[in-house]
């Protein structure tokens, strides 16, 4: 059976053509109300995003996320190995908070927020506009011949587009190893740091490929984001929206002519100007309902409200909207479903705003040397050999460090010196011998609580297993 005209869009995506093969997407440079907020919006993150790793408060990076390390800064906070579990919680919190937003507005991160699609619209098109034109420039320049025009602007455009790409594989790369390491190779011999050189290389081709090929097949394709979105939106969630009742009424689109009253006739306020399909810059026909290749960009709304202004029809055909709005006029509710998942994430946020208060800056660790036994001394004085290993989790350096036992009468005897040092956000680590007396001990393995202090100011307690001779009642 013969799909229907009107349902032929269920069968492929937007930019894919009869034959199957990619088709390049030529959108019309969008202007108007949303397109002007969400520019003002993406300066304001693009400014972000380019200085955070060079942003430091009390001398942490600001967002760090060196893997190789294992060493992670969020707005300033440095988390180490030792604070995985808050980072699973902060995830998990993450994630429940990217639930409700897409359950109560859709894909509203992707046209707003999204690091893609900001670089790509308000970077990559602006300078495709500036240098090949708007659509009908950009698409005779496609068609045309490889002239000496043709070969200057491409020419220009890659280089440019190369160059922004090695921009931000340095701003990736100081992401991930830190901004002073990557200013300090930009400042040196690229030479004498080959890996990295070759890290930058890869990154910039990768950047280079989305933006200036991949481009808006990351959304569709490559996005996971984009699938979960079929899952989580409903009829209640707000999406950018065309308003079929309004748009098609009894007798459907049609074309405007001039001092007809449109609804009285029966036609719909949609004059079929497909203004809304050629300034898409994902190649979609908004008119055909939500869509997974739609990243909520607003683009059409604002295309469409200037259509509708043109020909003194009210404005808000295509919007923001949930079906339940369209079809029944009802307005927004904050449903069962949104009340539950941000009962969740108040608890989760709760719980992670405690564990961050209660998080120690200096951690410790004693732990008893593998196949080691006791030994028994002098006075019945018996001794247990253990590796520590303190973490200064500060921007300053901890002097005078030292170990008392908290819980039993004994000694702390280090086998370096008694008093040692732990360098900002680094660690320290030796051997040392806890003595304790026989007498004191009520079984042959017991807890013992010990205690950091530096300068007689405790800083952190820990406990370990200490092994004697077994006891006989």
């Amino acid at each position: 059976m013969e799909t229907p005209e009107n349902e032929k869009f269920r069968d492929s995506i937007g930019t894919i053509n009869k034959e199957g093969k990619r088709s390049w997407v030529f959108p019309k440079k969008p202007s108007g109300k949303f397109y002007k907020y969400r520019s003002y919006v993406s300066y304001f993150l693009l400014a972000f995003l380019l200085s955070a790793p060079f942003i430091k408060i009390n001398g942490n990076q600001f967002l760090l996320f060196n893997v190789l390390e294992r060493r992670f800064n969020i707005f300033s906070f440095p988390f180490w190995p030792q604070d995985f579990y808050l980072l699973v919680i902060s995830m998990i919190t993450g994630v429940v908070f990217v639930i409700l937003f897409t359950v109560v507005f859709g894909r509203l991160f992707c046209g707003w927020i999204c690091p893609q699609t900001i670089f790509l619209e308000m970077v990559f098109r602006k300078i495709e506009y500036w240098i090949d034109g708007d659509r009908g420039k950009q698409i005779r320049l496609d068609k045309q011949p490889w002239n000496a025009e043709k070969i200057r602007k491409r020419l220009l455009k890659w280089f440019v587009f190369f160059v922004i790409s090695f921009i931000i594989a340095n701003v990736f790369l100081a992401y991930l190893i830190g901004g002073d390491t990557v200013i300090n190779y930009i400042t040196g011999n690229p030479l004498d740091n080959i890996n990295t050189l070759i890290s930058l290389i890869i990154f910039t081709c990768v950047f280079y490929f989305v933006f200036a090929w991949f481009r808006e097949q990351v959304c569709i394709i490559a996005c996971p984001y984009g699938r979960l979105q079929g899952v989580l939106l409903d009829n209640k969630t707000i999406n950018v929206a065309y308003d079929y009742k309004r748009g098609e009424r009894d007798l459907g689109r049609s074309k405007f002519k001039k001092n007809e009253d449109r609804a009285t006739l029966g036609k719909g306020d949609c004059i079929d100007c497909k203004q809304c399909v050629v300034v898409c810059p994902t190649g979609i026909d908004i008119r055909n309902g939500t869509q997974l290749e739609c990243v909520n960009c607003t683009a059409c709304i604002d295309e469409c409200d200037h259509i509708m202004e043109s020909v003194n029809l009210p404005k808000g055909l295509i919007r923001y909207a949930s079906e339940e709005n369209i079809t029944k006029k009802k307005p927004f509710e904050f449903t069962a479903r949104m009340k539950g998942y941000s009962a969740v994430l108040f608890i989760l946020t709760g719980i992670l705003v405690g564990m961050l208060f209660l998080r120690n800056n200096v951690e410790a660790r004693i732990l008893r040397l593998p196949g080691q036994l006791y030994q028994q001394k002098e006075n019945n004085i018996i001794s247990n050999v253990y590796t520590y290993k303190v973490i200064n989790k500060t921007t300053r350096d901890i002097e005078n460090v030292s170990y008392k036992i908290l819980s039993h009468k004994g000694t702390i005897k280090l086998v370096s010196n008694q008093n040692f040092s732990i360098p900002k956000q680094g660690l320290a680590e030796g051997t040392l011998f806890i003595e304790i007396n026989k007498s004191v001990l009520k079984d042959d393995n017991v807890d013992i609580e010990i205690g950091v202090f530096t300068n007689d100011e405790l800083l952190e307690t820990t406990t370990t297993n200490f092994l004697g001779p077994r006891t006989y009642k």
